[in-house]
């Protein structure tokens, strides 16, 4: 079986329903990963429907070229360019953007990428393999509080002082150069863990998060994307990480509510300005039936807003 057909796209029908897809209209995947999203955006447009589909992954980008539609446009950049290839391409405002953050199955599940403890291989994690630092670089050259920092702000690792440690410790040896070696180094630095959970989930997650800048993309996009939807167009978020999802959460509850102004301002109610987004419905999750199917889903939580007639 091929990564493509491993990779299950979380919330397919239901993301893509709360995207509300017009036929004619024009929609961003920030995410292409391996097509599910995109495939089925495309089944609902008609013929003058335009997708633009973002990934930073070579092979995700290599996997939709064997999509033959004239109505979708690849692009090669991280969905913080959204803003900048939009305008490369000629479109001013799009119907929807869908967001599905994290990492793919394929990703994952290929060994070279070095993202899982569960393989042996060099320790990379960059979603973009053609560009950018690799895992086992930036670790050569971290300091013991910087890689305390990354493991405790993005992976909400208790023993994240002790790992660091332990990191430096090793690198005296020889560099940390494979899954495997970070794995074991990880493994004996933390006296504890929650039943079920392998020692180094948070540490993989956390440099993962870290090396692709995962949750400063998130924050550069949202706005971006805001702000070239129309009135009416909706914003789809899929999040898998808790960090992630509080970015989302936050952001779409600022956008709902008016600009805060003076205190004492002789404004009527009428008059106050109108904020830019409508929250659409309550938080959605998977239910037991996807889990089951697909236990990389357990964590998904999908968030949903449509913009209003007012102005940035």
């Amino acid at each position: 079986m091929t990564a493509q057909q491993q990779h299950v796209s979380v919330l397919l029908v239901e993301a893509v329903q709360a995207l509300a897809v017009k036929p004619g209209g024009v929609y961003v995947d920030g995410t292409f990963g391996r097509g599910g999203h995109s495939r089925e955006i495309l089944a609902q447009l008609g013929p003058e429907g335009r997708l633009i589909a973002f990934d930073r992954d070579p092979r995700a980008i290599e996997a939709g070229c064997a999509i033959a539609d004239p109505r979708l446009a690849l692009v090669h950049a991280p969905f913080s360019a959204l803003a900048e290839e939009l305008a490369r391409l000629g479109i001013d405002t799009v119907d929807g953007v869908l967001l599905d953050l994290g990492v793919s199955s394929p990703q994952l599940d290929e060994p070279a990428r070095g993202m899982s403890f569960r393989f042996d291989a060099p320790l990379d994690m960059r979603m973009d393999t053609s560009r950018g630092q690799t895992v086992a670089q930036w670790l050569a050259e971290a300091t013991v509080a910087q890689i305390t920092e990354v493991l405790r702000d993005y992976g909400e690792e208790r023993f994240a002082h002790a790992i660091a440690k332990a990191i430096a410790a090793a690198r005296a040896g020889g560099a940390v150069a494979t899954t495997r070696q970070l794995a074991e180094i990880v493994e004996k630095a933390v006296r504890t863990r929650e039943p079920g959970q392998h020692p180094a989930t948070r540490s993989f997650q956390a440099l993962r998060i870290f090396i692709n800048q995962e949750l400063e993309e998130l924050s550069l996009v949202l706005p971006d994307a805001v702000a070239h939807l129309k009135p009416g167009g909706r914003l789809v978020v899929i999040s898998f990480h808790s960090l992630e999802d509080r970015i989302v959460k936050r952001f779409m509850r600022d956008e709902s509510r008016p600009p805060q102004l003076p205190a004492r301002l002789p404004l009527r109610a009428a008059e106050l300005p109108k904020p830019r987004l409508d929250l659409v419905g309550r938080a959605q999750r998977p239910g037991a039936p996807e889990v089951a199917g697909n236990p990389r889903a357990r964590s998904a939580v999908m968030r949903v807003a449509e913009r209003t007639e007012a102005r940035a």
